[in-house]
């Protein structure tokens, strides 16, 4: 393992746009190309790496339109949704010779692992890439609540949240051009503020567990790396 990395065992938490071009393609082998060849850069310094994908690109549970659709109903579709993202990744990571593992909250043996902690952590110390889809298993709960709970199980150092901007801003910088960049949050500030980074189940059990939190650029090339090696990428909250 290289010296100089600051985190040794981290996970990722990518959402369902991530596996997107933001065309017509719900999943674009670019974005796929792209989010794999981070992680095995990554991944070849001997970095300990768990994912979380989010399926939003496919369906989003709780925003699902369709009338008379209950949100439980909704939401088990969703989790559906990211073990497809989930098994998209893993093909492109195997391309790679990244060997990974695909496990679910929901059984589903025929195409996953089922979730088992010790197992997981298992797989980690091997090596391998562990990707976590279904969510928790529950509805009502986001992919950025199960994010956190696998990253606390799997004694993660850090979570790297991948988004399609440079790290947290004031506002919405695709819509507002004046909006302020902040590189140093802490997560009360996230709560008080209203800014979004995750839903405040997730940064409550960040806060609770003294779980460090880095918001970067997916799309950036060398941004995962970079926040490894302790450089100034994106937005640290603690």
């Amino acid at each position: 393992m290289a010296d100089d990395l600051r985190y040794r065992r981290v996970l990722l938490k990518v959402s369902g746009e991530a596996f997107s071009d933001g065309g017509d393609a719900t999943i674009a082998a670019a974005g796929v190309a792209t989010l794999a060849d981070e992680i095995a850069e990554a991944h070849a310094l001997g970095v300990e790496i768990a994912v979380v994908n989010g399926g939003g690109n496919i369906l989003r549970g709780g925003q699902t339109k369709i009338p008379g659709l209950s949100r439980t109903t909704a939401d088990h579709m969703g989790m559906l949704a990211t073990v497809i993202n989930a098994l998209a990744l893993q093909d492109a990571l195997e391309r790679h010779g990244v060997e990974s593992r695909v496990m679910t909250a929901i059984r589903m043996e025929q195409l996953a692992e089922p979730y088992i902690r010790r197992r997981a952590l298992r797989h980690l110390e091997k090596g391998r890439v562990v990707i976590f889809a279904g969510g928790t298993g529950n509805p009502y709960f986001s992919t950025d609540t199960a994010a956190v709970l696998r990253a606390i199980e799997m004694n993660a150092d850090v979570i790297l949240k991948a988004t399609k901007v440079d790290g947290v801003y004031s506002s919405d910088p695709v819509h507002n051009p004046e909006a302020e960049f902040l590189p140093d949050l802490t997560f009360r500030e996230v709560i008080n503020k209203e800014l979004g980074v995750m839903d405040a189940a997730a940064v409550s059990l960040c806060r609770d567990n003294a779980l460090p939190v880095i918001v970067l650029n997916i799309r950036r090339s060398g941004a995962i790396l970079g926040a490894l090696r302790g450089e100034r990428i994106g937005t640290l909250v603690t």
